[in-house]
């Protein structure tokens, strides 16, 4: 099997040939309610074999093909629109024959009949009221704009011919977003095949279509006609990956789960206005022909400079937005070993730059570049650069020397986009009434963020390289948790949103899936494969394994697959081997269920150990007693002033009067003396010292609540003050994992338990985190109250209604 495959609740992922499909369902629990959360994911994982090792590494038969491009691409600034002619060389690096080729058309998403447009669903429905009001279905401006932008507009590749390496035609067939090309003769293991595409298309409006790329229109410029930022990616015909897993990678796009590609190296050229500036993914090859000299010697003094160094100013910017030219550049660019290809051009671009000295053997110096408008202003002036730079600084740290010439951010109309070497990223100043620019804090938090994240991605999947339309959560998950590390030594006052107390609302809602979903199949996007996988490895991290042995194995995980392609097991796995611990239980409840946190402590004993001497054990129980409350009919007798029996007749008195049932006997001396002589050396040994050092003993019930294992961590306050926390490992609950009881000995008294009293485990209620009970502040608000009584009976049908819907889903589901 290819697909991720849901079974119930349990989720069975298969990746290669001769993976035990029904492993899990062979292996029942039939007697008892016994569930074990620490069984072993050997029988949902591939079976290793010589592609990839059961550690989690490249095997030693491990292959992947490579696309090399040569492309000529002219925008057409008036029309909007690509056109195109490209030759690829592609490699068959794999040990099988293949009889054709699948290339990616991702423009195609934007035809009308496109699977993604034809199964686009639509959430508003009309209603009609108790008073027979129809209240109508709603639907936004911004569908209507694209619905309206997509009819009347010709979308898509136009596939204008498909040529092998002497100019004769190859048959192919459009399905959807992919194309076949068909061979005359199979293209064997070792071999590579020459061919061209010569293709065109027209440019979506961005903002209209909400795409990951296309133009923005800026009406206002001084230039007639106004000006235009182009921001251009998946615009050519791209081959599509194969795999030794699953083959050609031939899901269809439907906009959510993104791409994964074949490395290659990339000679683009790219024709544009002559007042244009382009930034592309690569190295530019002749600025000599694109470039003033000024330009070129103020680019040659930003290798060198602490801070960003304009190339194109403000001032200069400005001027070309002010003109036109009918006269085109020709803009050359070089690009080893991406897997993909992007670019931007506009006259209204300002253009900074600063050297990265990150000293690498393989790369020594990165050119970290800003391209953005005016509009963009101080903000980016100010921060852009600077976060490309900060952000290589600590991924590196955490996986490899950024091994590329260039890292790049531009402004556009796209909110965060990533390609090697290049970022689309959106944030933008504020204009004033006075014609001033300025920009919120909340605007400044995203440009920073956004900038991290992206640049972030060219690590996670642009080198290593994961299959973004199956996986979603190894490139965002990874590269979410990663930012939040760069983002927390930026600023940590700034929510990076990593911490596990971000993850809860999430965690116990039951609107969600198994991380381990496909991402078109994901119901909520941001938190199942941003903040959750994110939240997940921080509290590997910090809380389960440890920095130094998370870091390393991470930093293994990182190294082996560069400029690779792993799966998600190859990550299981190599955390798991680069660390020396089992962490099965981990993935298992985290990524595979719908399990949350929630460890109740229910309740707390505190033992006392009896001496088995009487005049102890005696002496302790009539404090016991002493210590009881009084029964409240004694009480109101003796308010009352009534005598007792006893104390109305004195005179009638015997030895029980005189003592207590707490006074010892001989005969209870000599059976401690008895119970003494009996114990082997040993015991008497361990039974005096434990008498001698009376410590206090506490029984802790804990009920998992959530079902999800993890380690319970304890804080204990002591009756002089201090305080001390306990790390209990996830492993306790290997033989129940709803209820567990544990002995605590201290040598103080405890005067309160509390389970991860700094929300570091994503616990989803912490009211059960503490013995005794505290009471847990929140929040009221006032508010009037003005509801009609029509208002009032709508609200309560529709509650009704809602009422009906779940039951009738529950029926459904049995």
């Amino acid at each position: 099997m290819k697909k991720l495959v849901l079974l119930l609740i349990v989720s069975i992922l298969v990746l290669a040939q001769g993976s035990p499909a029904n492993a899990t369902s062979a292996i029942q629990q039939t007697k008892g309610t016994f569930e074990d959360k620490f069984r072993q994911l050997d029988e949902t994982l591939p079976t290793p074999n010589v592609y990839r090792t059961a550690g989690g590494e490249p095997g030693e038969r491990y292959w992947q093909q490579r696309a090399d491009y040569q492309i000529k691409v002219r925008l057409d600034e008036k029309k909007r629109r690509l056109d195109a002619e490209q030759t690829i060389v592609y490699h068959n690096n794999s040990p099988y024959r293949l009889k054709f080729i699948w290339v990616q058309l991702d423009q195609n998403i934007f035809k009308q009949d496109s699977m993604a447009e034809r199964t686009a669903t639509f959430s508003s429905t009309p209603n009609i009221d108790l008073d027979g009001i129809d209240r109508p279905a709603r639907i936004s401006l911004n569908q209507l704009r694209r619905q309206q932008f997509i009819s009347d507009n010709e979308l898509g590749f136009e596939i204008k011919q498909v040529t092998d390496s002497k100019g004769r035609k190859l048959d192919f067939v459009v399905v959807g977003t992919k194309m076949r090309i068909d061979l005359p003769e199979a293209l064997k293991s070792g071999e590579r095949l020459e061919f061209g595409i010569d293709f065109g298309f027209n440019i979506v409006e961005e903002d209209a279509v909400n795409a990951r790329s296309g133009y923005e229109h800026f009406p206002d410029d001084a230039r007639e006609g106004g000006n235009d930022i182009f921001l251009l990616a998946q615009w050519y015909p791209r081959v599509t990956a194969y795999t030794d897993y699953e083959a050609w990678t031939n899901k269809e796009f439907l906009g959510r789960g993104e791409f994964t590609m074949e490395f290659g190296d990339f000679e683009v050229e790219i024709t544009v206005p002559a007042d244009h500036i382009v930034s592309a993914t690569g190295v530019l090859q002749n600025p000599r022909d694109v470039l003033t000299r000024t330009q070129r010697d103020r680019l040659e003094q930003a290798r060198k400079a602490d801070r960003p160094v304009f190339v194109v100013t403000p001032e200069e910017a400005l001027e070309n937005e002010k003109e036109g030219t009918n006269k085109v550049k020709t803009w050359r660019f070089e690009a080893e070993n991406v897997r993909d290809f992007a670019w931007a051009s506009s006259r209204k671009f300002i253009w900074d730059a600063q050297g990265y000295q990150q000293g690498g053997e393989i790369q020594p110096e990165v050119m970290a570049m800003s391209f953005y408008p005016k509009e963009g202003g101080d903000l980016w002036q100010k921060y852009s650069t600077a976060s490309v730079i900060h952000t290589m600084e600590v991924y590196s740290r955490f996986s490899f020397d950024y091994p590329y010439p260039t890292s790049q951010s531009v402004n556009g109309p796209v909110g965060g986009m990533e390609y090697p070497m290049i970022t689309f990223n959106g944030p933008r100043t504020e204009l004033q009434e006075d014609g001033t620019r300025t920009y919120s804090l909340a605007e400044k938090r995203f440009l920073i963020g956004v900038v991290i994240h992206e640049i972030g991605h060219i690590y996670f999947p642009m080198i290593v390289n994961s299959d973004e339309r199956q996986w979603t959560w190894m490139d965002e998950g990874l590269n979410s948790f990663l930012d939040g590390v760069a983002g927390r030594e930026w600023d940590p006052n700034i929510p990076w949103g990593v911490e596990a107390r971000g993850i809860i609302d999430y965690m116990k809602s039951t609107n969600q899936v198994p991380i381990m979903t496909q991402s078109d199949s994901v119901l909520n996007l941001g938190p199942n494969a941003y903040t959750k996988p994110a939240v997940a490895l921080n509290i590997l991290r910090e809380v389960i394994m440890g920095r130094e042995l998370f870091d390393y194995a991470f930093r293994e995980y990182a190294q082996r697959w560069m400029f690779k392609r792993p799966t998600p097991a190859d990550f299981f796995r190599t955390m798991e081997e680069a660390s020396g611990i089992d962490l099965d239980w981990f993935w298992r409840g985290w990524f595979y269920s719908t399990d949350h946190v929630d460890i109740s402590l229910e309740r707390v004993y505190k033992l006392r150990m009896d001496t088995e001497n009487p005049d102890i054990d005696w002496q302790r129980r009539r404090e016991e007693e002493a210590n009881k409350p009084t029964s409240l009919f004694v009480q109101r007798n003796q308010a009352e002033g009534r005598k007792t029996w006893v104390e109305l007749n004195p005179d009638i008195r015997d030895f029980h009067d005189e003592n207590d049932r707490f006074t010892v006997t001989n005969k209870q001396r000599n059976a401690y003396q008895s119970f003494l002589e009996k114990l082997e050396p040993w015991e008497r040994r361990v039974f005096e010292r434990a008498v001698a050092e009376d410590k206090n003993y506490y029984v802790l019930e804990f009920e998992n609540v959530g079902g999800l294992v993890m380690p319970i961590l304890l804080h204990m306050t002591y009756a002089d003050g201090t305080s001390e926390d306990m790390y209990i490992a996830a492993e306790i609950w290997r033989r129940n994992a709803k209820q567990v009881n544990k002995l605590i000995v201290t040598d103080k008294e405890v005067v309160q338990f509390s389970v991860d009293p700094n929300w570091e485990t994503a616990d989803v209620d912490i009211s059960n985190n503490y013995y005794p009970r505290r009471i847990i502040p929140s929040r009221i608000e006032a508010f009037k109250f003005e509801r009609s009584m029509d208002h009032i009976r709508r609200d309560l049908m529709q509650d009704s209604k809602t009422e009906l819907k779940t039951k009738d889903e529950a029926q459904e589901q049995n």
